[in-house]
């Protein structure tokens, strides 16, 4: 038998990765490596180092040096997460995330929720920068999850959209579910989960408008899909169909989506807290441009 065959048989693995345990040098003969075609004979010994998969959900302490701290106080923490940065961890994500700043920092969570997500009460896209709050008590985290499932937060967000919404303040209600065609996209669909969100145009530039956003119920890429389906596409949000030669003038290499203020009320005091993020560097440029008429395509 060859010796590929053989380590899969031994191990359980598929035999591609039992001959890249081969080619890493990782199966030995007499305390030398063999190759994947060497011929196993009756009554020999191999040893065999089978790696330990990675734990897709295991949070590992991290330094994000954009992450900032806006308020930390025994129940609960208030980040500005720059874009880039996950909420936690999760299948085929190896980049930075939220929980892992805060591990690196020394900051502790909340055991409440899933084990790769503890602490988690909200997410914000990965490509989304702003505010978040994270539990780092049982009770804060209890309290904070009832009140964004009962609506009573605070979440306001900036966004540049692709040209003028009409009428200029407004709300879209329409269903949100999977696109039935892209897994890891969204779309209006009947029948799916109900969505609310309150819009204003702050500023219109012409071929784009920066737009406050209200959520009145916070689905997964809930303001990018609406926008997209009204026809004003965020700008830079290539998923979602913005213009690319736009994006590109703007400097844009994601989506120009901000959460901009979150309030709710203090698990620790009972009052109403409230605190708002300015725009990181790549959306000021991009909306200074379009303010001094730009860009030119």
């Amino acid at each position: 038998m060859r010796l590929d065959a053989a380590v899969a048989a031994w191990t359980g693995l598929s035999r591609s990765a039992a001959a890249q345990l081969c080619a890493g040098d990782r199966v030995t003969h007499r305390g030398r490596p063999v190759g994947k075609s060497h011929r196993v004979a009756m009554s020999e010994t191999y040893t065999v180092q089978v790696p330990v998969p990675e734990d897709p959900h295991r949070i590992a302490p991290q330094h994000v040096p954009d992450l900032r701290l806006v308020h930390v106080e025994p129940s609960y923490v208030v980040v500005d997460k720059p874009a880039g940065v996950a909420a936690h961890p999760s299948p085929g994500w190896k980049g930075p995330t939220v929980v892992g700043a805060l591990a690196g920092a020394g900051i502790s969570v909340a055991t409440s929720g899933a084990p790769e997500r503890q602490g988690i009460v909200h997410r914000l896209d990965v490509g989304t920068s702003g505010l978040m709050v994270v539990a780092r008590q049982e009770g804060a985290y209890s309290q904070l999850k009832r009140a964004f499932k009962e609506r009573t937060v605070t979440k306001v967000y900036h966004a540049v959209v692709q040209g003028i919404p009409d009428p200029l303040t407004g709300t879209i209600d329409a269903p949100i579910g999977r696109h039935p065609g892209h897994e890891w996209r969204f779309a209006v669909l009947e029948g799916g989960r109900n969505s609310v969100t309150h819009y204003e145009v702050l500023e219109a530039f012409g071929r784009a408008s920066l737009v406050e956003v209200r959520l009145e119920t916070g689905r997964t890429h809930q303001i990018r899909v609406h926008f997209s389906a009204l026809h004003h596409p965020c700008c830079g949000d290539l998923t979602y169909g913005a213009d690319p030669a736009l994006s590109a003038g703007l400097g844009l290499t994601r989506q120009w989506l901000h959460a901009k203020r979150l309030g709710f009320t203090s698990p620790a005091t009972g009052e109403h807290v409230e605190y708002e993020s300015p725009y990181p560097t790549d959306l000021a440029y991009a909306v200074e441009t379009l303010r001094e008429g730009g860009p030119q395509l």
